[in-house]
């Protein structure tokens, strides 16, 4: 976590570190800190295969990411002393970048990861990667001179040049820009006190004072939040409070966090947000577990930034339901024949254990549904079941008044009964239809005086009934302005349906597994209004082993989701800052309250802030709160409060920017423009903002200001921006094609509205590996578990004919193997004598008994468990020669490549260079441009005499000398 830093204390009085070490650890996870313990020592009995004719060299001294390693596999031996170079297609010549791969040029700031020395000014480029020493007096003089108002204490701006740095993969691993709150801001010296990234992230972690001064900036302010992100082994779990004493601001209704100021002696509080002064609580410093007087600065709630508390009864409008589920099984032909049924069942009754149900009180039912309406009446006690089926979909009924919606534990013989017998019941079922409108309106009858969960799984296009669709997928349509049609819902009725199941608390989520045409986007209609997930597995077939693993994985870790209940949400925010625009699966009750029906984790949500008017306050606070019910049967209030200092200046703005953050906002307004108005508009807009702020950056920051220049000037902490847009731009979601099915199309726009930023930054920049020759540690694991190789830049370039690579977006895995790959490598990772043998597609690596193989199962399995999420990639082999379809696929990947009408980095980073050209100001010409404009056309004029001879050289000559002198 990015600690928060005041101005006036340069030591963490918690920690003891100064506020120029090296940050902490990456909040997300990715990029531990390296270990100090040496790597385990090698056996010397245990002789390490070699493959290649130049012995592979090992680099120790990192834990996690390991540096790049000598070649193996077939690899050509690097020369001593000699660098690998980085060429990025579309860029000048060769070895353009080879002096910033070997070395670092004068005045630019240093690479991550490389060896750099402490520059002579504090926070430095290399974001605080060491201590800067300065004696006393000087710190002293420093201290002085800032009081009279010299210098700077906040976020130091440093330019780089994006023409002449290529992206890093491992910028993307740090912490977001530090927090300089002013002193005496907060009330405890804790870490904690801000709330964790991973929960809430702004894109500015410095807040302008004014909307003209964010105006000048271009960048949007928004707030992303993942209010429920899973709680992995070695996160600090969230602080419970359980005493009921929650103290609240009369006027705005702020919660008490750390932010606050105690007045009249300790027994009133000052609002952060609005002022109010409010009376402390009475219970508030008693400790009703030891029944005596507690420490008021040991509450959880003045210390964390993230806190949960246990709500009274006047936070409850009924008391707290059980959680229920209600399951609507496609049974039609296609779902049967595809092995889905059969899945789906096996993998509820291997997860009924896993179902929330501490209390007892959970509640399930089970519909089957063709054309017809298939319910199962499970009485309590007993091991029988009985089907009733009701055939008229059009005037949908209940057809028993009890034992449909039952007691998972009082019920558990019949559930399992039914789970074992579901799949045979209609084995020979040759109905092909579907009526999902009428299955999920009797759903709703079923459990609406409670609320719940209502999971659908669906093999076929939805066709009788309320709701019924057509196939409206045209190629002709498909990369016209007419494509964002059929991203829009073609039916009123689920929309409608959905509002409905949001007042009754009852929420959705939608598993589509159709071979054919299914209409995501209509479909995942109901997840959106009603805060569910809508997952997709496009032509799933049972059969193959890796499609059941991945759905039985997902779906099995989806029931097993400690969901939350009943749950309202809503952001408080300082005088003068208001949310605007709200993105995400919820519905907008009022102007600004959230309702979600359920709060799964790892669901992400996308807030605009608008600044209203001049904000005269040294920081701001913005606090999401959400009132929910949890799976379990206790009310609960979540709250998470950052807090962020205002400035008016502009270059702190640029400084304190969040790059994911802001990647993930505009991820979330491209979809929804998409929506509103046409593909094309949503790639445009995404275009249009990278040059809006790169000219206010030109225009502000630069010497060069509106004139011309060489650069492309962009903040240190910005420079990954561009590629992150072009990755978003190569997206799926909105990727220029006429070749997307509009069912993968709206899937994607899916995953963009609702990743949290951890899974979305590499859904839309991918991470791309060398196996062959990885470090001998890679695989292996170390202080923080499974070392993971040294991520690549996303080119070709890196590719080798010998070579063995991994690509991976979160949600599919590809391993690249090149075409002269030696058989050894084939044999150790494949169990196949030879490459020509090697089939590529989908499949499951096999674990063989010899160390490489064991090490890349090692890489490819953190690669599915190291991010939080149910979500399961597939593994697909792709040989460099093979089918073409799946090989542009996994090249689609490597987004720094140019694809089809797509560019290339290097032609986008032009792009967005002569666009800022175009759009520069226009000024009258004085006589000095007038003269520099005349010299050019002189020169190119003698340019040409020179060719035609002297004599017409002297008479150009005498004509411009006149011309100058008139």
């Amino acid at each position: 976590m990015s600690p928060t830093r005041t101005w006036a204390d340069p030591v963490e009085t918690a920690t003891g570190r100064t506020q120029w070490e090296p940050p902490f650890p990456d909040p997300e996870g990715l990029n531990p800190a390296p270990s100090a313990s040496p790597p385990p020592a090698q056996s010397h009995n245990t002789k390490r295969r070699q493959y290649a004719a130049g012995q592979t060299q090992a680099y120790y001294g990192a834990d996690t990411i390991a540096p790049p390693a000598g070649p193996a596999y077939g690899g050509v031996p690097t020369q001593p002393g000699q660098q690998p170079q980085l060429f990025t297609p579309g860029l000048a010549g060769d070895g353009q970048f080879a002096q910033q791969q070997v070395g670092v040029q004068p005045g630019q700031a240093p690479y991550y990861g490389q060896t750099q020395q402490e520059p002579e000014y504090i926070n430095a480029p290399g974001f605080g990667q060491g201590a800067t020493y300065q004696p006393p007096g000087v710190n002293a003089l420093a201290d002085q001179f800032s009081q009279m108002g010299v210098g700077q204490k906040g976020p130091r701006l440093f330019t780089t040049n994006l023409l002449a740095a290529p992206p890093d993969p491992l910028e993307l691993h740090r912490p977001p820009p530090d927090i300089f709150l002013p002193p005496n801001s907060c009330l405890s010296n804790s870490p904690m006190a801000n709330a964790d990234s991973s929960y809430q992230r702004c894109t500015l972690n410095t807040i302008p004072t004014s909307h003209s001064l964010l105006q000048k900036s271009k960048i949007p302010l928004g707030l992303v939040i993942t209010p429920y992100r899973t709680v992995k082994e070695g996160d600090e779990p969230v602080p419970l409070v359980t005493d009921t004493v929650i103290a609240r601001c009369r006027r705005c209704r702020t919660y008490i966090n750390p932010y606050v100021q105690f007045i009249d002696g300790g027994n009133r509080w000052r609002c952060c947000m609005c002022s109010m002064s409010n009376e402390v609580p009475q219970l508030f410093d008693w400790d009703q577990v030891r029944n005596q007087p507690g420490d008021r600065w040991a509450r959880a709630e003045l210390n964390h930034g993230v806190v949960e508390f246990v709500a009274p009864t006047e936070y409850m409008v009924r008391p707290p339901q059980p959680a229920v589920f209600v399951f609507l099984i496609d049974v039609s032909h296609n779902a049967i024949q595809s092995g889905m049924v059969a899945t789906a069942t096996r993998t509820i009754l291997e997860n009924l254990d896993r179902i929330p149900n501490e209390d007892n009180r959970t509640k399930v039912a089970f519909i089957a549904f063709d054309t017809s309406l298939h319910f199962f009446s499970l009485p309590a006690g007993t091991a029988d079941s009985s089907m009733l089926v009701v055939s008229d979909i059009d005037d949908v009924f209940l057809p028993k008044p009890t034992d449909l919606l039952v007691n998972l534990t009082e019920s558990r013989p019949a559930i399992e009964s039914l789970l074992t017998r579901l799949n045979d019941m209609f084995q020979d079922n040759h109905t092909i239809g579907s009526a999902l409108g009428p299955a999920l309106q009797s759903a709703f009858k079923l459990m609406a005086h409670i609320g719940g969960k209502i999971q659908v799984l669906s093999a076929s296009l939805p066709s009788v009934g309320a709701g019924a669709l057509k196939n409206r997928e045209d190629p002709k349509v498909l990369g016209t302005s007419k494509e964002s049609a059929l991203l829009q819902a073609a039916s009123p009725f689920y929309k409608t349906f959905a509002i409905e199941c949001s007042r009754a608390q009852v929420s959705v989520d939608m598993f589509l597994f159709s071979s054919g045409y299914q209409d995501v986007a209509t479909l995942a209609c109901l997840p959106h209004y009603t805060s569910g997930q809508t997952y997709f597995y496009p032509a799933f077939n049972a059969s193959r082993t890796e499609d059941a693993i991945k759905f039985a994985h997902e779906f099995g870790e989806v029931l097993a989701m400690p969901i939350m209940l009943e749950a309202v949400m809503r952001v408080r925010a300082s005088k003068n800052l208001r949310m605007s625009a709200f993105h995400g699966n919820f519905f907008v009750r009022s102007t600004d309250l959230l309702a979600m029906p359920s709060v799964p984790q790892d669901l992400s949500y996308a807030i605009e802030i608008q600044i209203e008017d001049n904000i005269t306050a040294p920081f701001v606070v913005l606090q999401t709160a959400v009132l929910h019910t949890t799976c379990y049967g206790e009310r609960r209030i979540r709250v998470i409060t950052t807090a962020l200092p205002t400035t008016n200046n502009l270059s702190e703005i640029f400084a304190s920017a969040d790059q994911v953050a802001i990647a993930t906002l505009l991820a979330n307004k491209a979809v929804e423009r998409s929506l509103t108005h046409k593909l094309e508009d949503a790639r445009d807009a995404v275009f249009n903002k990278m040059v809006e702020i790169l000219s206010a950056y030109k225009a502000s920051m630069t010497a060069a200001g509106a004139g011309a220049s060489a650069q492309l000037a962009i903040s240190e902490n910005m420079k990954m921006l561009p590629v992150l847009l072009l990755g978003l731009l190569k997206n799926v979601g909105i990727r220029q094609s006429a070749q997307i099915p509009p069912d993968l199309r709206a899937y994607a726009q899916c995953l963009l509205t609702t990743l949290p930023s951890q899974l979305l930054i590499p859904y839309i920049y991918p991470t791309f590996y060398s196996l062959h020759n990885m470090p001998p540690e890679c695989g292996t694991v170390g202080e923080h578990g499974t070392i993971m190789p040294q991520p690549l830049p996303l080119t070709s370039e890196r590719l080798e004919r010998h070579g063995l690579f991994l690509i991976e977006d979160g949600q599919t895995i590809f391993l690249w193997v090149g075409r002269d790959a030696v058989p050894q490598l084939i044999m150790d990772v494949f169990n196949l004598p030879n490459y020509e043998v090697l089939r590529g597609g989908k499949t499951t690596l096999p674990e063989l008994e010899n160390p490489f193989s064991q090490r890349l199962n090692a890489v490819v399995q953190k690669t599915r468990e190291m991010r939080r999420g149910v979500y399961y990639p597939h593994l697909y082999v792709v040989k460099e020669d093979g089918e073409p379809p799946l090989r542009l696929w996994a090249l689609s990947c490597l987004i720094q490549d140019r694809a089809d009408v797509l560019p290339s980095y290097q032609q986008f980073i032009s792009q967005l260079r002569d666009k800022i050209w175009e759009n520069r100001p226009r000024r009258s010409k004085g006589f000095i441009p007038l003269l520099i404009e005349r010299a050019g056309g002189w020169f190119a004029q003698g340019a040409s005499a020179w060719q035609n001879g002297p004599s017409m050289t002297s008479s150009l000559l005498s004509r411009n000398r006149s011309g100058l002198e008139s």
